[in-house]
């Protein structure tokens, strides 16, 4: 793509869960707090386009978001905010119904506009909305890695399966990583992971890992509360060091060595069919 000359590999991680409520965006702000301490510099989209929250969360106040980039008003870079030592967010649209539905063009708008940054970045966080709307799959299906979290709840697991067999059957993805969370014990986790693997093993043809849990912890919801992340509000609670073994797990995956880990591959996957 034209303007595109970044040869530095980025990881591209998308955070996405099948419904609402399982925590993807505490997972995804907290996850890219705790790589960027690492020393990564982590740019976190927050891709739920129509419903903005990864802002409201972190307490930042933004005067402009993503739709003043596809409008030319400004340039990515100018958008991005700065919330920790090596993360910035670029803040989504919150409420502007328009977001939900990008033409074509605004995609690839959108996907320009990363190509400015490419060469300032490590890992591309992307918290997806909730469900599986055509937004959610083409961002999905165009990160290199995909976190699908769950919760202890029925449709957690159902919803999750549901994401899976889409992205699987029309988009031949065949590789998920699952993230348990607000468990109780490890014990709970596992035993998700293993209800996800009965059905995805029996009726898929995908491969999933299991990244481990994030125990329930009320610092999150006093986190929360305040408006900051629990692993700065409380970096000593069981949530925040749980966050800290996932961010050293993520940082041993393999940095794609190919072209298609490049960022304006990233794009034009995200592009392509949208």
């Amino acid at each position: 793509m034209v303007g595109m000359n970044s040869s530095r590999p980025v990881k591209v991680i998308a955070v996405t869960g099948g419904k609402g409520g399982v925590g993807k965006t505490n997972v995804s702000v907290n996850m890219s707090l705790a790589l960027g301490e690492m020393g990564h510099r982590v740019v976190l989209m927050d891709a739920d386009l129509g419903l903005a929250n990864v802002d409201v969360l972190l307490g930042v106040k933004t005067e402009r978001d993503i739709s003043n980039v596809l409008s030319g008003e400004c340039s990515l870079k100018d958008l991005l905010v700065e919330v920790d030592t090596n993360v910035r967010i670029v803040p989504a649209a919150s409420g502007t119904q328009e977001m939900t539905s990008l033409s074509v063009h605004e995609h690839s708008e959108l996907i320009h506009a990363f190509s400015e940054i490419a060469d300032d970045l490590d890992v591309l966080v992307i918290d997806t909305a909730a469900g599986i709307s055509d937004a959610v799959v083409s961002f999905v299906k165009a990160a290199q890695d995909v976190v699908v979290v769950v919760c202890d709840e029925p449709t957690s697991i159902t919803d999750a399966y549901a994401l899976m067999k889409l992205l699987n059957r029309d988009y031949k993805m065949t590789r998920f990583r699952v993230l348990a969370n607000m468990v109780r014990s490890e014990q709970e986790g596992r035993n998700m992971y293993s209800k996800l693997l009965t059905v995805t093993d029996r009726f898929l043809d995908v491969t999933l890992q299991y990244l481990g849990a994030i125990p329930y912890d009320e610092s999150v919801r006093k986190g929360v509360r305040q408006q900051r992340a629990v692993l700065k509000a409380f970096p000593r609670s069981k949530a925040s060091l749980a966050y800290k073994q996932l961010a050293t797990k993520v940082d041993a995956w393999p940095v794609p060595s190919n072209p298609r880990g490049h960022l304006e591959f990233f794009v034009e996957r995200l592009v392509s069919g949208a």
